[in-house]
This record gives C-alpha cells, sequence and structure tokens, in this order.
C-alpha cells in the first residue's frame, strides 16, 4: 500500500488551506507537516493493524497482519485454505445421523507439522485426520467410566496398606 502517496495528498490538503492565512502561515503549515511525517505514517499504520486484526477475526482459520516494508505497508494473510484442502474439508462425510459443526483450532506450529505428517501418511486430510483422533479420544473416553477415574491419572494405582 502506497502511504507516501496519501500523506502527500494530505499535506498538499493543509497547506492550500494555510494559504489563506498568507505566506508565513504556509511556510509555518509546511514545517509542521515535515515534523509529523513519522506520526502521521504511524497512525496510518495503527489504523491498519487495527483493520486487519477485525478481518482476521472475522475469517475463520485465517491471520491478517501488517507488515513493513521500507517504508510502505503490506498486508499479509497466513491460514488461508488452499483449494485442496478445502475439497478435502467438504468431501468429509459424517457418520449417520451426525450434523457438521465447524470450529477453530489453534495448536502449536510445530504441532500442526506433525499432525499434517501423519495425517499425509494415512492418506487423509488434516481434518479428517483430526475427526479421527477426537473419536478416538472421546471414545477412550467413554470407557473410562466415573468409577474408573483416579486423581492421579490412569495406570498410576498405590498398593498395600498402612497403620
Amino acid at each position: 500500500m502506497d502511504t507516501t502517496r496519501l500523506i502527500d495528498s494530505l499535506r498538499q490538503d493543509l497547506v492550500r488551506a494555510a494559504e489563506v492565512g498568507g505566506e508565513e502561515t504556509k511556510a509555518a503549515a509546511e514545517r509542521l507537516l515535515m515534523a509529523l511525517d513519522p506520526a502521521l505514517r504511524l497512525t496510518l499504520m495503527d489504523a491498519l493493524s487495527q483493520a486487519a486484526a477485525e478481518i482476521g477475526e472475522a475469517v475463520p482459520g485465517v491471520t491478517v497482519s501488517v507488515r513493513l516494508q521500507g517504508r510502505e505497508p503490506l498486508f499479509a494473510v497466513e491460514g488461508a485454505p488452499s483449494a485442496r484442502a478445502a475439497s478435502e474439508d467438504d468431501a468429509f462425510e459424517p457418520d449417520d445421523n451426525e450434523s457438521l459443526a465447524r470450529i477453530t483450532l489453534r495448536i502449536p506450529e510445530a504441532l500442526k507439522s506433525r499432525a499434517e505428517a501423519l495425517a499425509a501418511r494415512r492418506g487423509q486430510s488434516l481434518n479428517s485426520w483430526l475427526v479421527g483422533a477426537a473419536r478416538a479420544a472421546a471414545s477412550e473416553d467413554r470407557h473410562h467410566s466415573g468409577r474408573d477415574r483416579h486423581p492421579h491419572g490412569p495406570g498410576r494405582h498405590i498398593k498395600g496398606w498402612a497403620r
């Protein structure tokens, strides 16, 4: 995004407005605008960052940020689903009598990479693999009812007697 053009346009508008006060006022306005240039750029960057954050919150699975390249801000979009991943996710079929729900999952990048590798080894999309992992965890939890649970976790039994 070319903020220099925007700041120059603002500078020209303010100098034209200052011409009403005469040459001395116009010269003072030009000096003041030169001093305000960094503050104007910072304010624009802040506005763009806030807009990027709002867009990122509105679009699930996507992070939008603003980065500087030289003096100009650039939008960076991360996590946008590829066409292949979207078609794989759409192809996922729920079990009978199940409806689908969509969630946003935030996990460390290293864990995501490992999960993607495991899914690829099984010939599955990441979404299908995660659904399978969640089903397996829910099934395991169902087999361990409340009476089988121990405060120190499964498999940590203390045997013996004490006085």
